[in-house]
């Protein structure tokens, strides 16, 4: 993984800082988004401090190696931007029952037209319902109160 985080760094041409590699890292291993606060706490008791965090995803973002995505909470989440292009990136979904957010890296949607005199920086689609797992669940509750 450090190897990994190394090599983006230096395809973007950021300096390899310990917080930079940390953060990659940790985002690499991620099957989903993370906030700020998610990220902390898998670096674990050795993780920099909350501004340092913040820059370090704010510099990874506008060098388009890392997506910041607003889901149910508001609250910004971090991926990698592996799968994002220059307007839009995958859509994700957010389990209205689990809270979970899964990344739905197959689905492309077509960019929105926008009127006349607007002018797209990106466009997230973000959607909400129930994920299997809590489908499969609900099915055992009904099956066991008949």
């Amino acid at each position: 993984m450090n190897e990994r985080a190394i090599k983006l760094l230096r395809s973007v041409h950021l300096r390899q800082t310990e917080p930079r590699r940390t953060i990659l890292r940790v985002l690499l291993k991620a099957d989903t988004p993370l906030t700020q606060e998610q990220i902390a706490h898998k670096i674990g008791p050795d993780a920099p401090n909350k501004t340092t965090i913040y820059r370090t995803l704010t510099q990874l973002v506008a060098k388009n190696l890392v997506h910041q995505a607003y889901l149910d909470d508001r609250t910004a989440h971090f991926e990698l931007a592996h799968h994002c292009g220059e307007y839009r990136c995958h859509p994700h979904f957010t389990c209205r029952q689990c809270r979970q957010t899964q990344c739905l890296t197959g689905i492309h949607a077509p960019l929105v037209e926008l009127p006349k005199g607007y002018a797209m920086q990106r466009q997230q689609i973000h959607i909400e319902g129930v994920c299997p797992d809590c489908q499969t669940i609900n099915k055992t509750k009904e099956i066991r109160r008949v």
